[in-house]
């Protein structure tokens, strides 16, 4: 039975809201919509505006549909992740590694590293920022990059799934459950741990004998090399600008005191923006708009898809096989994930968590695996896709086929044992 408000709607506006939807989620499937130049935000704007144009969603009821809190909290995040790139805290970081790592322990750095800092940033800027630093590391100490720029992508996946600021779709799931941040870390921390264990395990044995052989470096990678060198000595020389850390880590404790995430993160980031010695452009420039203009749209477009019950019909296939089964919601998420990506994947499957015998449980579920689905392929999450571009800007090809030798194991491997794991604890 179709929800009251669908019975409103004309049938060539249901007609219409199918289309769109199923537009919308084929360019986010492909990520481009065929033979034209139209991306996944692209197709979430047309769609929102479709979606209104089409009598689905009155233009009255825009605003309503869509969740300011994940808005705010995605972009005071990437305007604290800015500043401390701006501080140079991330050539720190990476600095630091060099210096004190041999080869053979570069997988492991390079996982944790990714992982930890994704757990409390947003994983798709982690891999934007750490993806050159680590494949200039790789060439430095001699080493064949491919395995460690697999090593940023999956880590930062498996990292993000530990908070609610790890990545976009924890925090659209933070948003409407209400779970409480320290509650997130922990019942989904110990997975993320668990399953950065798992990722070096498996990329260990995928790439075994090729990670401490020595490879060639052209000329062309060694030239950039040697100037991040001379660069990154330069950086090590000047002093990090410490605010940009300091508000992090007041933010950090404002989110385990159990203060509102999108109200903390939106102060931290305020606080940044009031200074003397950065350019409000160099600011603006490290925001993923186009990552908030999606969201946008893609929450106009499941509000009309609500409407006009589609969302209803869609998962009512699912209603016989108990979808609120762990193994069976893993499954469906970790499939849809793939298919749309994991951010439409949790906009359209957050309809049916409220109808859960728990809801708490149902969230948490979701999180965690619309996360870990992300690791089977290149197009799985935007993190993936970040890493493979700046790795083609640098000269270096990522394929997906080379990808998916070591994102399978890893995505098989940590989505059965964050499933146990929440099976074992319970929410």
């Amino acid at each position: 039975m179709l929800p009251v408000a669908s019975v409103l709607l004309s049938e060539v506006q249901v007609l219409a809201a199918w289309c769109i939807l199923a537009g919308s989620y084929i360019v986010f499937a492909l990520g481009r919509f065929p033979w034209m130049k139209i991306d996944r935000t692209g197709a979430a704007i047309i769609g929102a505006v479709l979606m209104v144009a089409a009598g689905v969603v009155g233009p009255d009821d825009v605003l309503g549909a869509i969740d300011y809190a994940t808005i705010v909290l995605l972009f005071a995040m990437m305007v604290i992740v800015a500043n401390l790139r701006i501080a140079g805290f991330f050539d720190r970081v990476a600095e630091w590694i060099v210096a004190r790592l041999s080869p053979r322990h570069l997988l492991p750095a390079v996982i944790g590293v990714c992982g930890v800092l994704s757990a409390f940033l947003v994983n798709d800027i982690v891999c934007l920022v750490m993806t050159p630093f680590v494949l200039h590391m790789a060439l430095r100490l001699g080493l064949k990059p491919v395995p460690y720029l697999v090593a940023v992508a999956t880590a930062s996946n498996i990292g993000s799934v530990a908070t609610i600021t790890g990545n976009p779709q924890n925090m659209l799931i933070g948003s409407l459950s209400g779970i409480a941040y320290i509650d997130f870390i922990r019942y989904l921390g110990p997975i993320a741990v668990g399953g950065l264990v798992v990722n070096w395990a498996v990329i260990h044995w995928v790439y075994r004998g090729a990670l401490d052989r020595p490879e060639p470096v052209s000329t062309a990678a060694a030239v950039r090399t040697d100037v991040d060198s001379v660069q990154a000595g330069n950086a090590g020389q000047e002093r990090i600008r410490r605010k940009p850390i300091v508000v992090l880590a007041l933010v950090l404790g404002g989110f385990l005191v159990g203060a509102p995430p999108p109200l903390v993160a939106a102060v931290g980031a305020a606080a940044l923006l009031i200074t003397r010695t950065v350019e409000p452009r160099q600011v603006y420039a490290g925001i993923d708009w186009g990552l908030l203009v999606f969201f946008v749209g893609l929450f106009v477009v499941v509000a009309g898809a609500e409407h006009a019950g589609l969302t209803a019909r869609l998962l009512e296939p699912f209603a016989a096989w108990d979808l609120h089964r762990l193994p069976i919601f893993v499954t469906v998420t970790a499939v849809l994930s793939n298919l749309v990506s994991n951010v439409p994947a949790v906009m359209l499957l957050q309809t049916a968590v409220g109808s859960f015998p728990d809801p708490r449980e149902g969230w948490l579920i979701l999180a965690m695996a619309s996360t870990l689905a992300g690791n089977r392929t290149i197009t799985g999450s935007v993190a993936n896709i970040i890493v493979v571009e700046r790795a083609a800007a640098e000269g270096v090809d990522l394929g997906f086929r080379e990808y998916f030798r070591a994102g399978v194991p890893v995505t098989l491997a940590t989505l059965a044992s964050g499933s146990l794991w929440l099976w074992l604890v319970g929410p």
